[in-house]
């Protein structure tokens, strides 16, 4: 079981705010460090929890890649969470490091707000490629399942400005990162792998590289005749950027959720090879009996680390 121990690091000036950064020892089997700032300042969005996680050997006098990662609350410590599982991020990593597969990398955890999780990471160019009658008959079904999502308050822009406009140059100007696209990833798993594709796409002087895991191309629960996986796939035929200097990893499952993503599947495959991308610069694999789960997605994430950072 992993305890951890806050102590108060360090505050400074941001903007017209003060972020207090804590920092997380631990007194079990936690790998590394976590620097917490737990309300983030944003002027995009809500605010929320952003952890930074330091591998062990960290040191101020080397540089490192940069991991930008959603559902931050879900990664590195099962004994807080709503499911009580983890993606393991820190063991993982610092596995991969120790054995030396991968650059040395950090990972800024980005935490989501529950209720506005859908529409935070919903992306709304995507949406806006959808019919006015297809957008209505989605609000209406959506409202008759109680889900928590309105589609008037899409907020996905503001989400990845908060990424991009006040998380990263706090990362950059506070620790001895890389700052290039090439050396700076995005990852996340169902909702989380829609956003990071939308990052990618969105902002490609950014982000070089982006990891997909479990991909929620249906939007919200799958229907016959869904136009939604269809918007994503013409946004990604228009948008995904060059494969000369960008890649990209999806993947699946076969069971729960996952299973709806099947036979979506194809077009993925199609629109890589359109747009010039390769097995060197993507990947949709397919992970035959896993299921929608952070238990599921922490067997494979060594697979999308070292895609993103493999030596």
């Amino acid at each position: 079981m992993k305890k951890l121990i806050f102590l108060l690091l360090s505050s400074f000036a941001f903007g017209q705010d003060n972020i207090h950064s804590h920092n997380l020892e631990n007194s079990g089997n936690f790998e590394g460090k976590i620097e917490r700032i737990n309300s983030f300042p944003s002027q995009f969005i809500v605010t929320r929890t952003v952890d930074v996680w330091l591998p062990k050997a960290y040191t101020a006098t080397k540089k490192y890649n940069v991991l930008y990662m959603h559902d931050g609350q879900m990664l590195f410590d099962a004994t807080t969470t709503w499911n009580n599982q983890e993606w393991k991020v820190d063991e993982v990593a610092s596995k991969l490091m120790e054995e030396n597969k991968v650059n040395d990398f950090i990972v800024v955890a980005i935490w989501n707000i529950p209720e506005l999780r859908h529409m935070d990471l919903y992306p709304k160019k995507p949406y806006d490629l959808l019919s006015k009658a297809w957008k209505e008959r989605l609000q209406d079904e959506i409202q008759k399942s109680h889900f928590p999502f309105d589609a008037t308050k899409i907020n996905s822009d503001n989400y990845l400005k908060f990424i991009v406009e006040e998380v990263k140059p706090y990362i950059d100007k506070t620790y001895p990162v890389y700052t290039t696209p090439n050396h700076t990833a995005i990852m996340g798993s169902s909702m989380g792998g829609l956003i990071s594709m939308y990052a990618l796409c969105e902002y490609p002087e950014v982000f070089g590289k982006a990891a997909c895991l479990s991909t929620h191309w249906v939007g919200f629960l799958d229907f016959e005749n869904n136009p939604i996986p269809e918007s994503f796939f013409r946004y990604l035929t228009k948008n995904l950027p060059n494969p000369k200097n960008h890649s990209i990893y999806f993947d699946y499952g076969t069971a729960t959720l996952d299973a709806s993503y099947l036979k979506y599947e194809y077009r993925v495959d199609e629109i890589l090879k359109e747009k010039g991308y390769t097995d060197s610069n993507s990947k949709n694999l397919k992970f035959e009996g896993e299921n929608h789960s952070e238990n599921s997605w922490q067997k494979r994430i060594h697979i999308p680390m070292e895609f993103l950072f493999k030596k």
